[in-house]
């Protein structure tokens, strides 16, 4: 269901012939678009078509080349960095969300509000602390307003920069511009933005959104405008498109959103979990076998979100065993579980993925350089860029430039290096949390197929997702997480998006907290 404001003939910002160069490479290229009153327009395209670039003109952290025009309110509005802000009517919500992980969520949105003599008073916290938990909980969230921002999961983080964004609007003809918000959101998560949202351009304001969840662009949009390649290919109603025309608009022509696996599991198990706690994780017990892709569903807070490094070790386990192939893993020890063939691809690729600051060549071969090693411990450069350039072919990189640091390359590039350099070490058991989050509809399909073909050559892979058609298009079987134990497993024709969501969203009828009681 679409936004119930009407959009007016005036638009709240207008941009024109908008282009934006860097060192020769044309990030945006005459580009203009228009948003209105009551209205949500949509930005979409795969990673690298420009959108974060426009994002960051308008917020004027980059300048637009000569000739841009850009009105906010009908006034000209071509910001610079000392420009930017709330006074230029425009609200921003970036990818990385511009909070300070070390203060509160309380200390994150009062960072965006004016005080004005109020700072020579006497701090108010307990007012403070209530209001800020007010804020969250309009979005869904109950969080401990006080801790520190960088202990709260991804969605929470999200959840705490949209209510600072939208925090003490002074009038509502505003533009709420947000970049990529939902992509750690359940669908729960996502239903409760969208609320948020109506009720913002219901009173006039206009939003910008950008998103890779395509249902989601199609569920919330008035208007839809494509990038490719940093020029606009489409500006239409958002009735003109269904699923496969805004793929084609897209990428220009049709993509493969997923496929089903083709080839039947073996009996063999290769990773078995008993009574596991650790992080959210109270009790979960399940296997993986050999060629199996197992799926993990769950609202925030389930212990979804846990699964996957307690099991890898990143985040030490207090009960329970891991067994691999017939060993067990000792807690906490990510070396000892490398070793034994287990790989972990983690939701957060910046933070634990990967070293943005290195080259693609160093981050493939850096978990594994003995094949690239010489007898006396140098690395063979040769043979260190021939792997490199392998992998990074194998997994679609673009460009196909070994040598850029990764920080350089687009979301859903960076998450195909992420991925290869531990296809690369043939894991006997591949651990994914959010594997394609923040990735464009042709990346996420290149993935999909590097996680089938890893199961079909003999993996056994855990995916833990908050996308519920995901898991559906490439699990063999889901479980859904509740309260920190597996509740439900999906299976066959029982296994679907739709099946799925109410299983997340339903509490099971038996409940495991009994047995979660006997545990040390």
């Amino acid at each position: 269901m679409r936004m119930s404001g009407a959009a007016s003939d005036v638009p709240l910002l207008r941009v024109s012939a908008l282009s934006k160069t860097f060192v020769g490479i044309k990030a945006l290229d005459d580009v203009s678009l228009e948003v209105h009153s009551g209205e949500v327009l949509a930005v979409v395209g795969q990673n690298g078509s420009g959108k974060s670039t426009l994002v960051k003109v308008l917020a004027g952290v980059h300048p637009p080349d000569p000739g841009a025009s850009i009105e906010v309110r009908g006034e000209d509005g071509c910001l610079t960095p000392r420009a930017a802000g709330v006074r230029s009517g425009l609200h921003f919500i970036h990818q990385d969300l511009g909070l300070v992980p070390t203060l509160s969520t309380t200390e994150n949105l009062d960072l965006a509000t004016a005080l004005g003599h109020r700072w020579l008073l006497p701090s108010r916290r307990a007012k403070e602390h209530a209001r800020a938990s007010a804020l969250v909980r309009r979005f869904g969230a109950d969080v401990d307003v006080r801790a520190p921002v960088g202990a709260l999961s991804a969605a929470e983080k999200a959840i705490v920069a949209i209510a600072r964004a939208m925090d003490g609007w002074s009038r509502p003809d505003n533009v709420l511009v947000l970049d990529e918000p939902t992509t750690a959101f359940h669908a729960a998560e996502v239903r409760r933005l969208f609320d948020a949202l109506r009720r913002v351009t219901a009173a006039g304001a206009g939003v910008v959104f950008i998103s890779h969840r395509l249902d989601e662009v199609l569920a919330i949009a008035d208007r839809i405008v494509a990038l490719r390649d940093g020029r606009k290919v489409a500006d239409a109603r958002a009735g003109q498109f269904d699923n496969n025309a805004l793929v084609h608009a897209i990428v220009g022509g049709s993509v493969l959103d997923g496929r089903t696996p083709d080839r039947a599991p073996s009996s063999e198990e290769v990773l078995l979990v008993r009574r596991l706690r650790g992080g959210r994780v109270r009790d979960a017990s399940f296997s993986v076998r050999r060629g199996e892709i197992v799926g993990v569903s769950g609202l925030l807070g389930t212990g979804r979100e846990d699964l996957g490094s307690v099991v890898f070790g990143a985040v030490v386990r207090t009960y329970g065993s891991v067994v691999v192939d017939g060993v067990t893993l000792p807690a906490g020890d990510v070396g000892a579980a490398i070793d034994h063939g287990v790989a972990f691809v983690p939701a957060d690729r910046h933070r634990h993925g990967a070293v943005m600051t290195m080259d693609v060549r160093e981050n493939l071969t850096l978990p594994g350089l003995g094949d690239v090693t010489r007898r006396h411990g140098a690395i063979d450069r040769r043979a260190e860029r021939r792997e490199a350039r392998s992998w990074s072919a194998k997994v679609g990189l673009r460009p196909l430039r070994t040598d850029r640091m990764l920080n350089t390359f687009s979301g859903g590039n960076q998450q195909k290096v992420v991925l290869a350099k531990w296809l690369r070490m043939s894991p006997r058991v591949l651990v994914l949390d959010e594997p394609t989050q923040g990735v464009d509809v042709g990346a996420k399909a290149t993935i999909y197929q590097q996680l089938t073909d890893a199961a079909s050559g003999g993996a056994a892979l855990l995916v833990t997702s908050s996308d519920t058609k995901e898991l559906a298009t490439i699990c063999h079987r889901v479980m859904v997480m509740e309260a920190g134990t597996v509740t439900r497993e999906l299976t066959g024709d029982q296994l679907s998006e739709t099946a799925l969501t109410q299983a997340s969203l339903s509490r099971p009828a038996r409940h495991l907290d009994a047995d979660v009681e006997e545990l040390p």
